[in-house]
């Protein structure tokens, strides 16, 4: 085949450098493209008192220390596990789950893997493709598929929040992309949604740069300029479209979607017209301690839901099979390699000090919510329905199995917090998902590997 005698020129590719765009690698332009890539729904449901109706999912790696964790009893008389103790002034706001499954988790055939396919299948209750290339292949996510049915009553349809770094391609785990194992929110079965991990970034995306009144006339600027760049690389690769074979035409299309996707995103801030004042000064990064950091990446979507910016969130505290230690709490080895106890007592006595850690995390973005009031009266964290969950049990055997689960929040009375419901085992998380959805006006009777609707939430 003859090489096409298109040439882009540097002034069009480093507009599209602007926003971060560069025109994916097509064959038809062999070396050209070789270069490039080198260099490069219905209404959401709101209270009877018109109170927004908030969803986050929170993710914690590794497993936890099933003895310490599991409650005792049941229903409204029992007692949580001994590593949540910080969450024992809330016991009201809250219900636990033993039973949910995440079949798709295990290896059926595909090996080891398990971190990656934890992450994987924790939102998506779909199964992963095994492969460290460019082919991946999962699922849509709760959260993206909310947001797409419901995501338009706020600026953003959605945030998607992590302390861990991006990571979109690569091998991470057993022959398992590293796209798996580093984000847990996917908008399509080979499109991940890269998290942010900075809360300076997170605030500036919500309520813009500066102090006062220059956040709107900087975010207007920016808003201008993005939409000028975004008009020339759409020239630039509608001018292409042309000149590519079949193959580089889907990926062209591909692109454009991505494009599209931005230009979404800016009219739709566009409708919304002022950024409302947080009330709060913009952090100054990511801070070196691990529970600062987290606490400020609660803070920002605390603020995030008092300005109504957006109700469906995820944040991933860290990806599973992350070895990071906690020195701070006196574990000075990695929490990865802890995990793999094979019940030795001072491993688990480790694990139980790591799980309490996390639960403490939760406590003060329960306690943020809870003191937190929309215009009616009555708290944030009684308008949401937060899920804070892992995707394993037992981290040494790695069980996908009696998930460690806690449903949060009352979703304006539509769930029933203050007890511990035992399912029994073999329940997919997903049937949990079906039912929030239907809480946040999302009609489906199914999602993901769904077999009905959880009732007992």
């Amino acid at each position: 085949m003859k090489t096409p005698s298109f040439h882009p020129s540097r002034r069009h590719f480093l507009r599209g450098l602007g926003v971060c765009l560069g025109l994916p690698v097509f064959e038809s332009l062999s070396p050209i493209g070789r270069a490039l890539a080198a260099t490069a729904g219905p209404r959401m449901a709101v209270t009877h008192s018109g109170a927004p109706l908030r969803t986050v999912f929170l993710y914690v790696p590794n497993g936890v220390n099933v003895a310490r964790w599991q409650p005792t009893g049941e229903g409204a008389d029992y007692q949580p596990g001994e590593t949540l103790a910080p969450l024992a002034s809330l016991k009201e706001h809250f219900q636990m789950f033993t039973g949910f499954e995440q079949r798709l988790g295990w290896a059926n055939g595909d090996g080891g893997g398990d971190h990656a396919r934890a992450n994987a299948t924790i939102l998506t209750g779909a199964r992963p493709k095994k492969t460290a290339g460019s082919d991946i292949r999962l699922g849509i996510s709760v959260d993206q598929f909310a947001a797409q049915h419901a995501g338009d009553e706020t600026r953003f349809s959605s945030l998607e929040l992590s302390c861990d770094g991006v990571r979109k391609s690569g091998a991470c785990d057993s022959g398992y992309s590293c796209a798996y194992q580093f984000n847990i929110s996917w908008r399509s079965e080979s499109s991940p949604v890269s998290p942010e991990s900075n809360p300076r970034l997170i605030f500036e995306r919500l309520f813009g740069s500066g102090k006062g009144a220059e956040r709107q006339k900087n975010f207007e600027m920016r808003q201008a300029r993005q939409k000028s760049i975004l008009d020339f690389v759409m020239t630039d690769a509608n001018s292409l479209d042309r000149q590519l074979g079949r193959n580089d035409q889907n990926k062209l299309d591909e692109f454009l979607t991505g494009v599209r996707e931005m230009e979404k995103r800016i009219q739709k801030a566009e409708r919304f017209g002022h950024l409302p004042d947080p009330g709060a000064e913009m952090p100054g990064g990511i801070p070196e301690d691990y529970q600062e950091h987290i606490r400020l990446m609660m803070d920002m979507l605390a603020l995030a839901f008092q300005t109504d910016s957006t109700r469906i969130a995820s944040f991933m505290l860290a990806h599973d099979g992350s070895n990071r230690s906690f020195r701070e709490i006196g574990v000075n080895d990695g929490h990865h390699n802890i995990s793999h106890h094979q019940n030795d007592p001072a491993k688990l006595a480790l694990i139980a000090k790591i799980d309490q850690f996390y639960a403490s995390q939760f406590a003060y973005f329960m306690e943020r919510l809870r003191d937190a009031k929309d215009p009616d009266g009555t708290s944030i964290l009684h308008n949401s329905q937060i899920v804070y969950c892992s995707g394993l049990s037992d981290g040494n055997r790695h069980q996908h199995d009696n998930l460690p689960v806690i449903v949060a929040g009352h979703a304006g009375g539509a769930l029933n917090p203050g007890r511990h419901v035992n399912l029994g085992g073999n329940t997919p998380m997903t049937n949990l998902y079906v039912r929030m959805l239907n809480i946040i006006g999302v009609q489906t009777d199914r999602f993901g590997d769904s077999t009905g609707v959880l009732k007992t939430a």
